[in-house]
């Protein structure tokens, strides 16, 4: 029997909340997002109760901490609905790959150009790997000048993130859409 695999797991929310801050003076922002200035915690406290709602403490690095007034459970699902928006924007901007050959004819490399200027397009990094094989590997200058054609070859303005390294069997360079 496979185990069970949570594939997203909730964050867990550290934010004070109520009796939880401790600190004496606190900035106070409403459920509308309008500042009702700074004031003692235990007004802020009396104030959110008073509405039904509680108080989370948002930036708690700010000086005075700054406080909202809102329910709990409202924060929690819009945090927990900004995390997974989060991840999915964070998983379309992988990593991609295109493989190149020294040897390959033109007509290839332009098949492999246009891949990889539909990945740039996207937002995505883009890591090319040169393979050299047999007794090509004994001329490497030949294939890190191989690279570097191919390089020019691609017409979508991008950068290099480093140089291209030794990759044991060729080499490899990852670039990305200059912005």
């Amino acid at each position: 029997m496979r185990p069970f695999i949570r594939r997203y797991q909730k964050p867990k929310i550290t934010n004070r909340v109520n009796e939880q801050i401790t600190t004496a003076e606190v900035r106070v922002v409403n459920d509308a997002n309008e500042g009702l200035g700074i004031m003692a915690i235990s007004k802020a406290i009396d104030l959110a109760k008073e509405q039904g709602l509680d108080l989370i403490e948002i930036a708690p690095q700010a000086t005075p901490p700054v406080v909202k007034i809102m329910s709990f459970d409202k924060f929690r699902y819009q945090k927990e609905k900004d995390d997974k928006k989060q991840q999915r924007e964070q998983k379309s901007k992988d990593l991609k790959q295109v493989r190149i050959s020294p040897r390959a004819a033109k007509n290839d490399l332009e098949i492999k150009i246009k891949r990889t200027e539909e990945f740039l397009e996207k937002g995505h990094r883009v890591e090319i790997n040169l393979f050299l094989k047999g007794r090509e590997k004994a001329h490497k200058d030949w294939g890190l000048k191989k690279m570097e054609e191919f390089l020019q070859m691609i017409k979508v303005p991008h950068q290099l993130a480093a140089p291209p390294r030794d990759a044991g069997r060729g080499y490899a360079v990852q670039i990305y859409k200059k912005k």
